[in-house]
């Protein structure tokens, strides 16, 4: 898993644990992400996938071991140990965007306040300095013409695509992906990996957890398989979708394809 010839990863996860009550669900993950890197990771429910990535910018306080992201500790301060408050949190935050599996857009704010709220709140941006990026990013997902709608008045896909311009709007050091199309119409799906390809283009760093298979080979640098609450399985697309000799790993590939092609067509 090293990433020496990246230099030092953005992200560094080491011996990762969370329980929720006497239950583990992270078991000691590793991870590292380079600079500019796409990892997808993939797996069963149940693995540890979105608590892995929650807990990176600390939306689930994790057990032990470390989350470093650009050399800082999320989870303490590294002099004391002690947990970090809130104000402190939501400085490291800024720089760790994410886009959710159900939008969280607030539902009484148009798309361009949705993006404006973090940049005026946390960035300090002016309003007039919020208004241009937020203007900037919508048109960049193809949102220019609904800047002021509602959610309500919006698609599933176009309410996703404001939750990634809300995102990078905050100019984010790693974007973190969670499922962002699992709650989507099957048609509205490639609206919204579109706008990933194109970020993935550009050298965003990011982490998606994803069950889009497709695209985690087409687009990822590097896709990783947890199972049981750790890292099983890391590698190039081509490693970790071709000649693999991991169990799991194989098995919840062919779960996939037979949800995917039931008659077994097009397999």
């Amino acid at each position: 898993m090293s990433v020496t010839s990246a230099g030092i990863p953005l992200v560094r996860v080491r011996g990762l644990t969370k329980s929720f009550g006497p239950s583990p669900v992270l078991r000691g993950v590793d991870l590292d992400v380079a600079r500019g890197e796409v990892v997808a990771v993939i797996g069963a429910s149940g693995s540890g996938k979105t608590t892995m990535l929650r807990c990176v910018n600390l939306l689930e306080r994790y057990d032990g071991g470390s989350v470093m992201v650009d050399g800082v500790e999320i989870g303490y301060r590294q002099d004391s140990r002690r947990a970090r408050g809130e104000r402190e949190l939501a400085r490291l935050r800024a720089g760790i965007g994410m886009v959710f599996q159900h939008f969280n857009l607030f539902p009484h704010l148009t798309a361009a306040e949705n993006v404006t709220l973090g940049l005026r709140k946390v960035r300090r941006l002016s309003r007039r300095e919020a208004r241009e990026r937020a203007m900037h990013w919508l048109g960049r997902v193809g949102l220019a013409d609904q800047v002021d709608r509602l959610p309500y008045e919006l698609s599933g896909g176009q309410q996703q695509r404001v939750g990634i311009a809300r995102a990078v709007a905050m100019s984010p050091k790693v974007l973190l992906l969670d499922e962002i199309t699992s709650a989507l119409d099957p048609e509205l799906v490639g609206e919204v990996l579109s706008v990933v390809r194109q970020l993935a283009g550009e050298g965003m760093t990011m982490i998606v957890v994803t069950h889009e298979m497709s695209f985690a080979r087409d687009v990822a640098s590097r896709v990783v398989f947890m199972d049981g609450g750790r890292v099983a399985v890391s590698g190039t697309p081509q490693e970790v979708f071709g000649r693999q000799d991991n169990a799991r790993l194989r098995a919840f590939l062919s779960r996939i394809e037979l949800r995917l092609y039931p008659d077994g067509a097009g397999a």
